[in-house]
């Protein structure tokens, strides 16, 4: 099923990247009759393999630990058992940070991507995030409006199934939504702490199908997302769209295929993608009518940079010189508190859905008092998971001795941990951007990113009235800030760049081309036949995670694409 068939002379549609972006081309795509080739870096997947989903450390030697280690090492994303071929440090594949900058890069190597891998927090974006200059003068508004997109967030939630509750909330527009499940302890101890200070929580908004829908199961409520989804109730791209599209027969999927560079013709179209077969370590190119890069923001870019011509001495599609430019990510701040009320309470399954049932938007869009723009959303974490590396917040180096002592500390503490995690908006600048080392290459002989980063003091203001509000918060339910929990309220503590990994905005849409790289259809200005269906087209970053917009955006390319086809306009 999954062998690649013999390559026609010319492809019509090839997609570079199987992610939110390139598995949503690749369906819409597939669906209307196109014949699509998919190109992924990657393995193939094989779920009932792959995932770990109900695994146990002592399933395994050494409950994991060693060389081959199974959970969390550094190279792996978070927890134990993760979705596999998701790397913080990828062997052969390096990258660069400029003296002075910070930046982490998580990367995936299989089919799917970083869905494989994510929170599955799908939320649209306001109408103000489509214009954010307009709305308080920083940085630039896109050229579509929030009407433009929402057909297709209508069509992307109801496609891939997306929890929440009707609310009229500004700043968390309401969409096609399935049912969410009740709130948690925790949750609910979260809730009723910020309610008076003016905060709402509400249902959360997950990629999850709480009934069945379109021949995935509802979830089963594990609570094991993170380690990828047998039965696909939580969305993954590889699951919900590539292997439908496949039975199409109009999708072909190349993995492990590295691509280096595109090729253009004498007009500057884009003729050939030229890509490394991993396994034999040849290099292959493959013609192509049209062709979509949705690599990720980051390896877009570097894509483009490398593609370099006598029409395009700057890259491909670079002609404004902002592709690599106004890289952006979420801004982070977590904290961490001990709820002393929780202590002593019988032990229920609090599994449910990956991530939280609730979440708190953004309520502080009319305050005119606050010292820095935009906004943030708030992520609720706790309850009785599998216990993980870390999750006992530091209890065993605070008890002093061993066994039997220790154990009951452990077990005393065990559930009486709750999360906040602040995710808020970066306004772009020019000093973070990514361009290309001019000395390293990966093992495949590519030269490889170089990364330049800078918070403002936008973000860092934002990053103090997170640790504020959650300082108040933990106060209103008796939580203890324990050790490195504490902040500092005079000197805020923030992400390092990229950790949060909402990397986006490296090849800008825009009306003007000399201030950005794509149309409003996420179609290069400069080569007609080439569009980049990724977070790289963003312009801004708002409060909310990108993954439900990539899908929405990506879908809504698809159809002005094939349009475009059908009219022989590219």
């Amino acid at each position: 099923m999954f062998q690649a068939k013999r390559p026609a002379a010319v492809h019509d549609v090839v997609v570079i990247g199987s992610g939110a972006g390139g598995g949503t081309v690749a369906r819409v795509l597939a669906k209307k009759g196109v014949k699509v080739t998919l190109l992924e870096a990657g393995r193939m997947l094989t779920p009932a393999k792959d995932f770990k989903e109900h695994k146990m450390p002592y399933d395994y030697d050494h409950r994991g630990a060693g060389e081959n280690a199974e959970f969390y090492t550094g190279k792996m994303q978070w927890g134990y058992f993760a979705a596999p071929n998701g790397w913080w440090d990828m062997p052969g594949e390096p990258y660069t940070v400029a003296k002075g900058s910070q930046f982490r890069w998580f990367r995936s190597r299989i089919l799917g991507g970083r869905t494989n891998h994510y929170g599955r927090i799908s939320l649209r974006f306001a109408d103000y995030d489509f214009k954010p200059r307009s709305f308080d003068g920083l940085g630039s508004d896109w050229p579509i409006t929030y009407e433009d997109v929402a057909p297709y967030y209508d069509l992307a939630e109801e496609f891939i199934g997306v929890t929440g509750s009707v609310e009229g909330i500004r700043s968390a527009p309401d969409g096609k939504f399935m049912p969410c499940p009740p709130p948690r302890v925790h949750e609910v101890l979260v809730r009723d702490a910020a309610a008076p200070m003016g905060i709402r929580a509400v249902p959360a908004r997950l990629a999850i199908i709480t009934k069945n829908h379109n021949g995935r199961a509802a979830c089963h409520y594990c609570g094991e997302c993170g380690r990828g989804c047998i039965t696909a109730s939580n969305y993954s791209s590889s699951q919900v769209d590539i292997f439908p599209a496949m039975k199409t027969g109009n999708l072909n999927v190349i993995c492990n295929a590295m691509v280096r560079e595109l090729i253009t013709d004498d007009e500057g179209l884009v003729k050939a993608i030229s890509y490394i077969d991993t396994e034999t370590r040849e290099e292959r190119q493959i013609r192509c009518r049209v062709c979509v890069v949705a690599a990720s923001a980051c390896e877009s870019a570097r894509l483009l940079l490398n593609s370099k011509s006598p029409r395009h001495p700057n890259g491909l599609a670079n002609s404004s010189g902002v592709v690599g430019r106004y890289l952006m990510d979420s801004v982070g701040r977590d904290m961490t508190g001990y709820v002393p009320s929780l202590e002593g309470m019988p032990h229920y399954d609090s599994d449910g859905m990956g991530g939280g049932h609730l979440y708190i938007p953004w309520w502080g869009l009319d305050n005119k008092k606050k010292d820095f723009p935009r906004g943030y959303h708030v992520e609720i974490g706790g309850g009785y998971g599998i216990p993980q590396v870390g999750s006992s917040y530091g209890t065993c180096a605070r008890t002093e001795g061993y066994g039997k002592g220790l154990k009951a500390a452990v077990r005393r503490e065990y559930g009486c941990y709750v999360g906040l995690s602040g995710r808020g908006e970066m306004i772009p600048n020019e000093k973070s951007f990514c361009d290309i080392d001019p000395k390293v290459v990966d093992r495949w002989g590519i030269p490889v990113l170089r990364f330049h980063f800078q918070w403002s003091e936008h973000e860092l203001k934002q990053a103090k009235h997170m640790q504020q509000t959650f300082a108040e918060i933990f106060d209103r339910m008796g939580g203890k800030l324990l050790g490195a929990n504490k902040p500092s309220l005079e000197t805020p503590e923030i992400s390092v760049p990229g950790a949060i990994i909402h990397e986006l905005g490296t090849v800008r849409m825009g009306k003007d081309p000399k201030t950005s790289a794509l149309n409003g259809y996420n179609q290069a200005h400069d080569v007609k036949n080439l569009f980049v269906a990724d977070a790289a087209g963003f312009v801004s970053n708002p409060d909310k995670n990108p993954t439900l917009t990539i899908c929405a955006l990506a879908w809504r390319a698809s159809d002005y694409l094939a349009e475009e086809m059908r009219k022989g306009n590219v």
